[in-house]
C-alpha cells in the first residue's frame, strides 16, 4: 500500500505542477504593437483627400453599403448581414482622409471595419386568470417576446479584406474624372480715355424741362376767372 499512495501524491503533485505552469491568457489589447511600419489600414494615393474620400464612397455604394455620414474627409457606412435565422450581422466601415507628404496632390486614407454580431432572444412568460362565476376554473395566458441582443463587436481583423477594398478605391480614382483648376491668363488692365462730353461746353447737352400737367391746367382757369370779373361791372351799369 505504501507504494500506492506514493504513486498518488506524485499524481498530485503533477497535477498542481501543471495547473501552476499554465500561462495566463493574454488581453487583447496587449496583442496591439503600434509599430512604425506599413500599416495594413491605411494606403497612399495619388490623389487629393477630397478626390480619395470620393473614391471611397463610391467603392462602398458599389457594393450595397449604406452611407450614413459622408464629409470631405470621412466617409461612414454600413451593411447588414443575415447569416442564420436567429442572427444578425452588421458591418460598419470608417474611411478617414488625410493629406499626405505631399499635401497638394498625395494623399492617405485610414480604413476600419467593425462587425456586430446579433442573436434572437427567446423570452415566454405565462400567466392564469381565475374567472369566480365558474367557480376555480384558471385559464392559462402564454405570450412570446423576441428581440435581437448584441451578442459581439469585433473589428475586421487585417488581412485580403482590406486589400479588396483598397483596390477598388484605387479602380475609381483611375476611372472616375477628376477635377483641375483651369490655368487662367494674365488679366491686363488699361486706362480708359477722358470723355469729350465731359471736358467739352460746347458738346454738354441743354437740359430740357418738361411742364408738369398740374400747371397747364391752372392757366385757362385763372383766365376764365379773369373774364367773368370783367364782366360783372358791366352788367350792373346797364342796370
Amino acid at each position: 500500500m505504501p507504494s500506492l499512495r506514493l504513486v498518488i501524491i506524485s499524481l498530485g503533485l503533477l497535477a498542481l505542477t501543471a495547473c501552476g505552469g499554465r500561462a495566463a491568457t493574454t488581453p487583447s489589447y496587449q496583442q496591439e504593437l503600434f509599430e512604425t511600419g506599413a500599416s495594413p489600414f491605411a494606403r497612399n494615393y495619388d490623389a487629393t483627400v477630397n478626390e480619395t474620400c470620393e473614391a471611397a464612397r463610391r467603392a462602398l455604394l458599389s457594393q450595397g453599403f449604406l452611407t450614413t455620414m459622408s464629409q470631405p474627409d470621412t466617409v461612414d457606412a454600413t451593411k447588414n448581414f443575415q447569416p442564420g435565422a436567429e442572427t444578425h450581422v452588421v458591418v460598419s466601415f470608417h474611411v478617414v482622409c488625410t493629406p499626405g507628404e505631399n499635401a497638394t496632390n498625395q494623399s492617405i486614407a485610414y480604413v476600419n471595419a467593425v462587425q456586430d454580431g446579433y442573436a434572437l432572444k427567446k423570452s415566454d412568460t405565462s400567466a392564469s386568470v381565475g374567472l369566480s362565476v365558474l367557480g376555480s376554473l384558471s385559464l392559462p395566458i402564454r405570450s412570446n417576446s423576441d428581440a435581437m441582443v448584441k451578442i459581439s463587436s469585433e473589428t475586421v481583423p487585417a488581412g485580403k479584406f482590406y486589400d479588396r477594398f483598397f483596390n477598388l478605391m484605387s479602380h475609381y480614382l483611375n476611372t472616375v474624372p477628376r477635377s483641375a483648376p483651369v490655368v487662367a491668363d494674365e488679366v491686363k488692365s488699361k486706362p480708359l480715355v477722358p470723355s469729350l462730353i465731359v471736358n467739352s461746353p460746347e458738346l454738354t447737352p441743354t437740359p430740357i424741362v418738361v411742364q408738369s400737367p398740374a400747371a397747364a391746367t391752372a392757366i385757362p382757369a385763372s383766365a376764365s376767372d379773369a373774364a367773368a370779373a370783367a364782366s360783372t361791372p358791366h352788367a350792373t351799369a346797364t342796370q
